[in-house]
């Protein structure tokens, strides 16, 4: 065991932990979740990022010499490859605004650029968790600065899912493109669309948000490093601020500047409530068409049958054969979690006060949880949904032949009050339009079934012009 001390007092420490005592008085002082910060990969990484940058720019400013610089900079090469995230041992949730993990990444960078030296962990005369790792830094531009540069990266990764789940319902419009149906509003029969319309409908729905959610991503690019404590600089040398933002730049291959002011940037949090509406806005329409799936796929034999979704699991411990659509069910909860989480992150970004945002470590896990579960989400609706999804073609010509809402597209060439006769007198006699228009000396049988056909039924002026 090391013996580690703060300004309290002094910690035990287990002598193969990288962390030290500011990360053991967070452990004891927030048993809140269960959850560690080793949860969230990004944010480790960005951390990282942050400190490789601000080790660049402090010995460019003189702050910290080249051992010390190269010692930094080598553990956090480690942490950006994905070793030591065990380490990360406070909660996610804490008091503090973020300051328990911003002292874990400082403890951690300093005990493996410690060992890189050769030398024992705690040797903080050498390599100090505060005055070299965090010089020229406070909690307060490096902890938002870290979920930014996280929040960016998870954004990137949902972008890519959504993007793939977009193509799986292309494909699909596709397949199903000379497959006719009836559409429905309000949940009553409408009029004639083709199978493959209503899931390329599906896909442009996701490429709206793809769009919106690329767009917003730079809000995650303007950061306030060098404005330490409430963005005045103090405690940074002249000219830090610009220098570890563009090694930030270039470390992290994320195009981040330096905010315009580093006082409103550090205690404004309102760029976490714009990232937060866009993924509620992505969840609830991921939502809607998961709603549609189910409704579509709903039966096998008493509901609406459309269209058959790929059997994943048994559905039912009592009824044998049953299959549900498990799929969709699971990105419906995804997206009532990130709309949970939206709510909360706008409490926390208003609750703000003064210089600073003491909620913003419920803002980085929130962001999280909305990224990285709306990703997994998209990924297995892709693949264990959409991509084996089939049209029930007998079912659904069935109710072609039957529909008298087919008399809707008649409108331009027969008139309103003649389409409604024929409806009417249709319903009533249970026939087929077709065989009622010709009894009604309206339009013979033959002639309509040339108009009731896909291409004319379900584009703008088709029958008009037939």
């Amino acid at each position: 065991m090391r013996q580690e001390h703060d300004f309290i007092g002094i910690k035990t420490i287990p002598p193969d932990a990288f962390w030290g005592v500011h990360s053991a008085r967070a452990v004891e002082n927030f048993p809140i979740t269960g959850h560690t910060v080793a949860l969230m990969p990004e944010l480790i990484r960005a951390f990282a990022f942050v400190k490789k940058a601000a080790a660049q720019a402090n010995l460019q400013m003189g702050a910290i010499n080249e051992t010390q610089t190269h010692a930094i900079a080598k553990a956090c090469d480690d942490l950006i490859a994905g070793q030591l995230h065990d380490q990360f041992v406070v909660d996610v949730i804490q008091g503090g605004a973020g300051t328990s993990t911003n002292m874990n990444a400082n403890e951690v960078i300093a005990n493996r650029a410690l060992e890189h030296l050769g030398l024992p962990k705690g040797s903080y005369d050498v390599i100090h968790p505060n005055d070299h790792v965090n010089a020229s830094q406070s909690t307060n531009d490096a902890y938002p600065t870290a979920v930014k540069l996280a929040t960016y990266a998870g954004i990137q990764k949902l972008l890519t899912a959504l993007a793939e789940l977009r193509g799986a319902f292309e494909a699909k419009a596709g397949e199903f493109a000379s497959i006719l149906k009836i559409g429905r509003t309000q949940l009553q029969d409408a009029v004639p669309m083709t199978l493959g319309q209503e899931f390329a409908a599906f896909a442009a729905m996701i490429a709206d948000d793809e769009k919106r959610l690329s767009e917003s991503a730079y809000l995650m690019c303007e950061v306030n490093m060098g404005g330490t404590a409430i963005g005045t600089g103090i405690n940074a040398p002249v000219g830090y601020a610009d220098s570890v933002t563009k090694a930030l730049a270039e470390i992290s291959g994320v195009p981040v500047v330096k905010a315009s002011n580093l006082i409103a940037a550090t205690g404004d949090t309102g760029a976490f409530a714009d990232i937060s509406g866009i993924l509620k806005r992505v969840a609830v329409k991921l939502s809607k068409i998961s709603n549609d799936l189910r409704l579509l796929s709903s039966g096998p034999q008493a509901g609406v049958g459309d269209i058959k979704l790929p059997a994943r699991q048994a559905g039912s411990s009592i009824m044998p054969g049953k299959v549900n659509p498990v799929i969709p069910e699971v990105m419906n909860q995804v997206c009532f979690e990130v709309i949970g989480n939206d709510a909360a992150i706008t409490m926390a970004v208003e609750a703000g006060q003064l210089q600073l945002n003491a909620f913003e470590p419920l803002m980085g896990w929130a962001l999280h949880k909305s990224l990285s579960h709306l990703c997994n989400a998209c990924k297995t609706l892709q693949v264990n949904c959409v991509e084996g999804i089939v049209a029930n073609e007998v079912l659904l010509d069935a109710r072609i032949a039957e529909s008298v809402t087919l008399v809707t597209a008649l409108n331009p060439l027969i008139g309103y009050e003649k389409a409604a006769k024929i409806a009417k007198t249709a319903i009533a006699n249970g026939k087929q339009i077709a065989e009622v228009a010709e009894e009604l000396g309206i339009m013979s049988q033959a002639d309509m079934k040339k108009l009731l056909v896909a291409d004319k039924l379900t584009q703008a002026g088709a029958l008009a012009a037939a």
